[in-house]
């Protein structure tokens, strides 16, 4: 069993705008949405980039922990995140070992920005410690979402 705290997020239509969720994560409320291109009415960002959000954020704050754990001079990290569909062969080096299927895949463009006066030896460790965020591994490696139906809202 995990030692990690388990969070549930809600989620729910609004009613006051087409596509319009709220989403409520302990004390903190969010909308989420769709562009006006794909019916919504924009109110909030939608789903995939609130995943590409969840990517940055969790980057710059693994980051940021173990600069500080490390006490590097790190000054300020900052994170840049886009997603797209595209080819897998995209995602793929050498040392993958990622099980080849035809399609397209979710591809997340991540950059980082470090500032502060660190070594090339620490900036080169960084970038490293960057793909063990635990979002980073979510997407890029084996997770499991298991659906269960409720017949009532009471029931969540």
């Amino acid at each position: 069993m995990s030692n990690q705290i388990q969070n549930t997020t809600r989620i729910s239509e609004t009613g006051k705008g087409l596509y319009q969720n709220e989403i409520t994560i302990g004390d903190h409320h969010l909308l989420a949405g769709e562009p006006k291109g794909l019916g919504g009415d924009d109110s909030g960002p939608t789903p995939m980039e609130l995943l590409s959000a969840a990517l940055g954020a969790c980057t710059t704050i693994t980051l940021r922990m173990y600069a500080n754990r490390k006490d590097w001079p790190l000054e300020r990290v900052s994170a840049q995140v886009t997603h797209k569909k595209g080819p897998r062969e995209i995602c793929e080096d050498e040392n993958s070992d990622n099980e080849q299927k035809p399609g397209l895949v979710d591809i997340f463009n991540r950059t980082i920005s470090l500032q502060g006066p660190l070594s090339d030896e620490q900036r080169q460790r960084l970038m490293q410690i960057a793909d063990k965020c635990p979002v980073h591994k979510a997407l890029s490696g084996n997770s499991c979402v298991r659906t269960i139906e409720v017949r009532s809202i009471a029931d969540l």
